[in-house]
């Protein structure tokens, strides 16, 4: 069966996204763990649109590639030139890239009323735009966009654009779903119809015909990956799409998602077999650079994608795992996760143990005991299945396997505010780390940022693996708002370094003694597992 060749878009049209941006040299950066996992075209940018764009071409030029074709993006020519005059053309040839991707018009009320052409020049466009690239031996993958809208208006002229690219020499022809808003059905009803007209038209089968189809969905119907899936399933063998599901309104289809399906449930090969596994920290590398907070509920590569919950379950995957699960998540890198909450079980607590390597049978610890101690730590207010990183310590802690890598003595918090100027705060600390007493102080956004501050600049005297550790999520809610400020608050904490994000929690009736909760455990955590590794 034919490979599955991945289009990545992430540089292109994941950046199109709301608050998603990258400098060339961090788009360079992901190209090349892009390469390093397989990834057959990756698409840098549009050339001819900005400056960026043609600075990442400019680096990646100097940068060695050992798998991926690096494609620059743009349109067709512009009506009523020639396609050798076209600056957008122009800037696609500058860019030196082998492969190069222009979109044309497939939709008739585009061609009409946004950019006011007739039907006979946007066929033109497309056929002297794919012939001018392909006599300057560019290879040639043509996106028609809004294919499928294009084809329920009018399926008559959708194809004749198609054609056009084809006659022209396009190697790739991608179909559309440009405002992911078609149905599964509608994805087959169209495709077979398309390739049964390319088929009559050489007189030849599917496999024969002298181009390949390709598939490029959204997800503003939330099917993007299905529509993807059904592509392929009629013949595509390009499929474009983003990592993440980055992209624009709702997001492209998800790479992420796609490429497992393909590899493991479809049997179709599109990475090997040494790579399908790092799919996980590709995902998360690209959420860091993107600084974007990695969606846990994310299929396969999600925090939450194998975790578990209710104890049947974990009793049972404990048993065999495909009761509960539909395959190993460490084939793509992931791990199976058992939360800890007041509906947990001794098999949860046993499970969870083993998992952060807390030795209980070793220490004569009955799970029940802890079972019973977090249902009352939850029933006050904590809520440990979203803070793995202070249950670890727990464990510890009523195993005796504790060992506190610094301790506090003492902080202060100053808030000061006048009429004219804003907030500010300052935080001073004492800690003890071996008997030796360190005493700082830092300023910061708030009272929490400055006591951060503050304990990260005594901590970094002992322990300089911290400078790679940053907060990225900080979380306050009321448990019971009917004691009004005196009401008792939860929070949590997500910290992350280059290879981990943990949680932590804290709860107090004050905010300050609840975030040093969290904050306090967050570095424990750190601190631990560096010097584990050590």
């Amino acid at each position: 069966m034919e490979p599955i060749l991945l289009y990545d878009t992430t540089l292109r049209d994941g950046t199109q996204g709301e608050n998603i941006s990258f400098t060339a040299k961090e788009k360079i950066q992901i190209a090349k763990r892009l390469d390093d996992f397989g990834i057959h075209y990756i698409e840098g940018g549009w050339p001819g649109s900005n400056p960026r764009d043609m600075q990442f071409f400019d680096l990646a030029q100097n940068t060695t590639f050992n798998h991926a074709r690096i494609t620059a993006f743009g349109s067709t020519r512009k009506a009523g030139i020639a396609a050798s005059d076209d600056p957008n053309l122009q800037a696609l040839l500058q860019s030196n890239t082998p492969a190069v991707a222009i979109f044309g018009k497939t939709w008739d009320l585009h061609v009409k009323q946004v950019i006011n052409t007739t039907l006979e020049e946007n066929l033109a466009m497309i056929f002297e735009s794919v012939e001018f690239l392909k006599n300057n031996d560019r290879e040639v993958i043509y996106d028609a966009e809004h294919f499928f809208d294009g084809y329920k208006d009018n399926p008559d002229y959708a194809l004749q654009s198609l054609m056009a690219a084809v006659d022209a020499g396009a190697q790739f022809v991608v179909l559309c779903d440009t405002n992911g808003g078609s149905l599964p059905s509608e994805i087959v009803s169209s495709m077979k119809a398309v390739c049964s007209a390319f088929c009559e038209k050489y007189d030849t089968t599917k496999d024969a015909l002298p181009f390949k189809f390709g598939i490029h969905t959204h997800n503003d119907s939330g099917l993007a990956v299905a529509n993807s899936i059904e592509a392929v399933d009629c013949g595509a063998v390009m499929v474009q799409g983003t990592m993440n599901g980055y992209g624009e309104r709702c997001g492209n289809a998800d790479l992420t998602s796609i490429i497992p399906i393909l590899y493991f449930k479809m049997n179709r090969p599109c990475v090997s077999s040494e790579n399908i596994g790092k799919l996980k920290k590709l995902s998360r590398f690209i959420s860091e650079t993107a600084n974007m907070i990695p969606l846990n509920s994310r299929p396969f590569v999600g925090k939450s994608a194998f975790a578990h919950k209710g104890g049947i379950h974990v009793n049972a995957i404990m048993k065999i795992s495909r009761a509960y699960e539909h395959m190993e998540p460490d084939l793509v890198g992931n791990k199976r996760r058992v939360l800890v909450s007041d509906l947990s079980g001794k098999s949860n607590v046993e499970f969870k143990a083993k998992e952060l390597g807390v030795e209980l049978a070793a220490n004569g610890v009955d799970s029940r005991e802890i079972v019973a101690e977090i249902k009352r730590l939850e029933q006050e207010g904590y809520q440990f299945e979203a803070a793995e990183g202070s249950l670890k310590i727990l464990l510890e802690k009523f195993s005796g396997q504790f060992k506190p890598l610094f301790e506090l003595k003492s902080f202060r918090v100053h808030i000061e505010k006048d009429a004219e100027r804003p907030c500010t705060a300052h935080a001073t600390i004492k800690i003890s780390v071996d008997d030796k007493e360190e005493i700082t102080a830092a300023e910061g956004d708030g009272p929490v940022s400055a006591l951060d501050n503050a304990l990260r600049k005594a901590l970094y005297k002992f322990y300089p693996e911290i400078e790679n550790m940053r907060l990225i999520d900080y979380k306050v809610r009321v448990i019971d708002g009917r004691a009004g400020t005196a009401a008792k608050v939860r929070v949590l904490i997500e910290s992350r370094d280059l290879d981990n994000i943990w949680s932590t929690i804290g709860v107090s009736e004050d905010i300050i003694a609840a975030s040093w909760q969290a904050l306090a455990d967050s570095f424990q955590y750190k601190l631990a597992i560096a010097n584990d590794k050590t």
